[in-house]
């Protein structure tokens, strides 16, 4: 009886189930679905569902491929975290994968791909090398040719990845809250070329951190937009440009697996803007399409017309090769959005803190070719460079009013700057180090302002920063934008360029080569001046020596807090900071350049031990007392914050809690240039330098001249905590370093026989500060104890000045 009971029930069930298939409808027609929603037509078509706020996008059935692009409108204003106002997300190659009742937004895998006409051989690529499903989206209707998905959801999650850069950052563990999110209606619109989607997005948790804190209105609930870009692919019309490794430009690179045999499989393009002549083969020609880019109204004046200014120097460039008004700079118009991919945009951003500045870009993924570039310029670098000029001129112009405005020219003219080198990287142009040796060649290399001296010893910074373009940057100008129509092949035409940049003895050293930890060339540096940089150096020590003599706060006025003083004290006061940076690569450097298999190598040797030691000379001016002693009449002023002002970064941390610490100033600073000579990297290469040339000063060496330096002072005043300090200090910096893992057994072995030979020399004094010192010492060579104590302050932030 059971067994029947349960067969009926089966067949009802079956009934049941078969039935309610029966009854299931189709799913609607986009038109019946959408009758009571607002539609905008375009490239994606998409409905606002105004009651339930709710977007709903048309999607194709046929699978066309399309750009996708994410942005975040609006940030959180933290430099630490890097949440900014118009910051780019990641660019995609995309697609809508159809599948029964489903929509896959796709990312295809654009790395690996075979450029073949072989169907099956390209299948077989794009099988070995995994796309990704972005998303997963229910289809709500359906026509012949479309569907319809609800795109909400996924404006409400968490495309920009904000939740790994507060995570990654220590400021809290956050998540999206979607009953706290919004679509964002007056920025999305469909045009024929792009959709743009945009939504108002709560991220929740407990904000820990101390930088969500400052710039949050609520550290626990941070609401930012998030902005979607569907872009139709550009045409065929686009033609690649090859990379050169000394062109200038970015690289933007992929592997091929139909490359021949014996032929490389990585495939170099050069990002750039599309740009082609009305008339390729006239001398001057009208571009088909200008490139044009758009400046952001909310940068105030004065600032405004500079960075006008700034931008409109690329117009140089182009005219140089041949294009009459290929490049120009608008004002953006009121009703744009910035993050519209048909605008180029420069955008002034507000942080919390001074911070850099950047040029980003959407890129076609399949060819290099540059759809949209995105300039970020941080609104607080400009108050740096005020504050800089400001402490600089004030003991030699007496005059307020002159002062003011000798110290707005300077800082407008490092704006003008700032944007033509962001303008470039939009351009698909790389960072070039190695221009300042070379009369300030490029807008591209970060400039220090060039402060002189005058006969009658006063200062000027009237030649702080350069103007217009420099010859590098018309010669990547020409190598990227030139126009070849009619003329002899675009690689002979771009080879002469190259060997013209030789001719003109111009070099090219970018980011990795020119950092200042473990950077090794000798001509390529951050924030540097002149084409010698140990004479540079040298002569900036004898610049900041005037200065600190004169230092004044006359700038101030009479009802303004002293404690304001210090943030202009301090850029002051480490003047010389990037020129060391600049000058300790001398210190175990080697001459090199971007090497092809047909170049002669020849000039790939290291410095030779004469300027190496001309280097250490003047590095060690920098660890000394004389040089580091805050004079009398400053510290007089550093006093301690007011009521009511509040604490920065960018004053120096010390040991005396309020009260402002000269001492541990010193040490901080001196520990900096002790960091830069005792990069590890550095001192293997100098044991192996040495070897080959005497004198190269050995890594036992340097670190005997430093002890050298700091105890010949300690040692005509042992009294001073100044001396104590310094000492102390250097011995720190010194231990420190035999304890890196990446020092070679050949530097730290003779540095541990100096340490022992210190140790000596401070245990057969008298005062019980060495003697103390020396037992320390001893602690660590008998069982690798080193007091924490010793270890100095963090100096304020140095880049970007």
């Amino acid at each position: 009886m059971r067994h029947i009971l349960l067969i009926c029930l089966l067949v009802l069930s079956s009934f049941t189930s078969f039935s309610h298939a029966a009854e299931q409808k189709p799913p609607a027609t986009i038109e019946a679905f959408t009758e009571s929603f607002s539609k905008q037509d375009g490239f994606f078509t998409f409905y606002h569902d105004q009651e339930n706020g709710s977007y709903y996008l048309q999607v194709p059935k046929n699978g066309q491929q399309f750009i996708f692009q994410t942005s975040l409108p609006w940030g959180l204003g933290s430099n630490d975290i890097g949440l900014d106002r118009g910051q780019l997300g990641e660019t995609r190659l995309s697609s809508f994968h159809i599948e029964g009742d489903k929509a896959l937004l796709m990312q295809h895998n654009t790395n690996y791909r075979a450029q073949t006409e072989n169907i099956a051989e390209r299948q077989s690529v794009n099988e070995a090398f995994a796309d990704a499903v972005l998303y997963g989206f229910n289809i709500v209707a359906s026509s012949d040719s479309h569907v319809l998905i609800d795109y909400t959801p996924y404006l409400f999650s968490d495309v920009h990845g904000v939740t790994q850069r507060l995570a990654g950052t220590e400021q809290g563990q956050f998540k999206v809250d979607t009953q706290r999110s919004v679509v964002y209606p007056e920025r999305s619109k469909a045009f024929p070329e792009n959709t743009e989607l945009e939504a108002k997005v709560t991220f929740v948790g407990e904000g820990k951190g101390r930088w969500v804190r400052e710039t949050a209105a609520n550290a626990d609930a941070l609401t930012l937009h998030l902005h979607h870009s569907f872009i139709q692919l550009p045409d065929a019309g686009y033609l690649p440009r090859e990379f050169h490794t000394n062109s200038g430009f970015w690289s933007h690179s992929f592997k091929d697996y139909a490359a021949p045999l014996g032929e490389p499989m990585t495939v170099q393009y050069i990002p750039r803007h599309r740009l082609q002549k009305k008339d390729p083969i006239a001398s001057e020609s009208e571009a088909r399409q200008p490139i044009i880019y758009y400046l952001d109204p909310g940068a105030p004046e004065p600032v405004r017309s500079a960075l006008l200014e700034g931008a409109k120097w690329w117009q140089d460039g182009f005219e140089a090769i041949g294009y009459d008004n290929a490049f120009q700079v608008k004002m953006l118009p009121a009703d744009a959005d910035p993050m519209d991919v048909r605008y180029n945009v420069i955008q002034w951003v507000h942080r919390a803190t001074r911070g850099w500045s950047y040029g980003s870009s959407v890129i076609d993924p399949r060819t290099g070719e540059i759809i949209k570039g995105h300039v970020t310029l941080g609104s607080l670098r400009v108050r740096q460079d005020m504050k800089i000029a400001t402490a600089l001129l004030t003991p030699f112009v007496d005059n307020k009013q002159e002062l003011k405005t000798a110290v707005q020219k300077m800082a407008l003219a490092r704006i003008r700057q700032l944007s033509a080198h962001e303008i470039g990287h939009t351009l698909g142009i790389a960072h070039n180090f190695a221009a300042s040796p070379s009369d300030r060649a490029s807008v591209m290399d970060y400039p220090h302002p060039l402060v002189n001296l005058t006969t009658d010893g006063t200062l000027t910074l009237n030649d702080a920063y350069d103007v217009g373009l420099g010859v590098w940057d018309k010669q990547v100008i020409a190598y990227g934008y030139s126009d070849f129509g009619g003329m002899p092949s675009a690689t002979d035409q771009l080879a002469r360029i190259l060997d013209k940049n030789e001719s003109l003895g111009l070099s090219f050293i970018s980011d990795r080569d020119a950092r200042p930890v473990g950077g090794a060339h000798p001509t390529a540096h951050l924030w540097d001046n002149g084409s010698n940089p140990v004479t540079e150096l040298e002569r900036l020590l004898t610049v900041r020596e005037q200065v600190l003599n004169n230092f004044s706060k006359a700038f101030l006025n009479d009802n303004e807090p002293l404690s304001r003083l210090q943030e202009y004290f301090v850029p002051v006061y480490l003047l010389h900071r990037y020129q060391a940076e600049a000058a300790v690569k001398w210190l175990g450097g080697v001459n090199y350049e971007y090497y092809l298999a047909s170049d002669n190598t020849d000039g790939y040797k290291a410095i030779g031990g004469s300027r190496q030691q001309s280097a250490l000379s003047q590095l060690l001016r920098t660890i000394s007392a004389e040089t580091l002693e805050v004079p009398t009449q400053v510290q007089q002023w550093l006093v301690p914050l007011a009521y009511g002002e509040s604490d920065s970064r960018e004053r120096f941390n010390g040991n005396t809690e309020l009260i402002p610490d000269p001492v541990s100033m010193a040490s901080s600073v001196a520990n900096h240039s002790l960091q830069l000579m005792l990069n590890p990297q550095r001192l293997n290469r100098l044991a192996q330098q040495h070897n080959a040339d005497a004198n190269v000063p050995s890594p036992a060496q340097l670190s005997s001249q430093i002890f050298k330096r700091v105890f010949n002072d300690w040692n005509e005043n042992n009294a001073n905590p100044l001396h104590q300090r310094l000492l102390a200090t250097a011995v720190n910096a010194l231990i420190k370093t035999v304890q890196r893992a990446e020092l070679a057994p050949e530097s730290r072995l003779p540095m541990m026989s100096e340490i022992q030979r210190m140790k000596d020399t401070l245990a057969a004094s008298n005062n019980n500060f060495a003697k103390q010192l020396a037992a320390d010492i001893d602690g660590f060579i008998e069982d690798g104890e080193w007091p924490k104590n010793y270890e100095p302050e963090a100096l304020p932030p140095g880049s970007p000045i």
